[in-house]
């Protein structure tokens, strides 16, 4: 496995939107590699660049009077952890206007309320967003589903000489980000109740959100543990999947989905060391679910705002429902290699009016179920499952 996973599709995106914008942000979780993104497109644009990293003081200093500093800048400027100054977006606004001035700016986040709250006041239709998460499928190859899987997405923990050495990364990772990264993002929850509440959240990973429960648990309102759920998933440590609401006559499920977006992540909260551990533990499905997700999502190209879960309270439900203009497409996860049609899978058809219903398995063959479903291995989605 080469020391670096090159990632063509980021950077050709994030090349296109400069061109486009004054301004592009690229956000993501801490240490999935978007500071070694940004130097790559350094090195490989003509002209001079710039480069400020928020985190060290130095740069901070010079971006004291940022007017002064980033006036006198052309060509490309990328400021890395841009969410620890949020005030630069008042000065970005100004610089951004000076169409003049041959200049483009490339900052990069790890919290979304700080970047995207502040951004879109000041920088509304000047700005384009792209997000960066761990090494995808379609980068590694299907060869390497299995550790991917295993390991996460982040790179340091996939490329880790061992399984044993990416679960250290890890583990240490969580530590600092519930030690230092919070605290940083300026949320004020003792480190070892944010552990506690993510390590309960793990038993809730692709299943409804209830915060009632999870309240009745810590003994503090729901409101409270509303407040540590948005903070993971601000940070993009979890996906909360929104659920779709269709006027039919069935009394529709309206919490969302819970997904530990990072499956490294989850299997280190849940101290799952190896591939035979995985295989043994009862969240083995859930986890699988959620990994496929994430494949799936990819492969489809869906954005946050395309993508639902469904289910009604008389038990009829849908695992994944992506919706583009008209186009409807459900997926249903089997972990199994002889997925069948199901009641479920049949109302959910019929009363989401559904294009095309896939069912990703872990087998390896790609079969029709029906005239509007068909069966894809989970190997084979980057090339059996259609785009949007």
């Amino acid at each position: 496995m080469p020391s670096l996973i090159d990632r063509p599709n980021d950077r050709a995106r994030l090349t296109a939107l400069l061109r486009d914008f004054p301004v592009v942000a690229l956000i993501g979780p801490r240490q999935v590699g978007k500071s070694t993104l940004a130097r790559q497109i350094v090195e490989a644009r003509r002209g001079p660049t710039h480069f400020f990293d928020l985190e060290r003081d130095a740069d901070r200093a010079r971006l004291a009077d940022p007017m002064l500093t980033l006036g006198n800048a052309r060509g490309l400027v990328v400021i890395d952890e841009v969410q620890h100054v949020p005030e630069l977006f008042r000065s970005l606004r100004v610089l951004a206007d000076e169409h003049e001035v041959k200049r483009r700016f490339l900052v990069l986040g790890s919290a979304a309320p700080a970047l995207l709250h502040q951004s879109s006041e000041s920088l509304a239709g000047r700005i384009a967003y792209h997000e960066l998460h761990g090494f995808r499928l379609d980068e590694l190859g299907v060869t390497a589903l299995t550790k991917r899987w295993l390991r996460g997405g982040f790179p340091r923990s996939f490329l880790a000489r061992s399984d044993a050495t990416s679960y250290e990364w890890r583990d240490e990772f969580l530590r600092t980000f519930l030690e230092r990264d919070v605290p940083q993002f300026g949320v004020r929850i003792p480190s070892a109740t944010l552990r506690r509440f993510w390590l309960m959240l793990t038993h809730y990973h692709a299943q409804t959100w209830n915060s009632s429960e999870l309240a009745r648990a810590f003994g503090v309102a729901h409101t409270t543990v509303h407040r540590y759920l948005d903070v993971l998933t601000e940070t993009f440590m979890l996906r909360q999947l929104p659920m779709w609401h269709e006027n039919i006559s069935k009394r529709q499920v309206r919490a969302p989905k819970i997904y530990i977006r990072d499956s490294g992540l989850l299997h280190t909260l849940l101290a799952v060391h190896s591939r035979a551990e995985l295989e043994a533990h009862p969240k083995v499905g859930a986890s699988w679910e959620g990994f496929a997700l994430d494949v799936v999502l990819t492969r489809l190209g869906a954005r946050d705002n395309e993508a639902y879960g469904w289910a009604t309270h008389t038990g009829a439900e849908l695992d994944l429902l992506v919706m583009r203009g008209h186009t409807r497409i459900g997926v249903e996860f089997k972990r199994t290699s002889a997925p069948t049609m199901t009641p479920s899978m049949r109302i959910a058809l019929g009363d989401l009016h559904l294009d095309q219903l896939y069912v990703v398995h872990g087998g390896t063959h790609t079969f029709p179920l029906h005239e509007r479903m068909k069966a894809v291995p989970l190997a084979r989605v980057m090339t059996d499952m259609s785009t949007l």
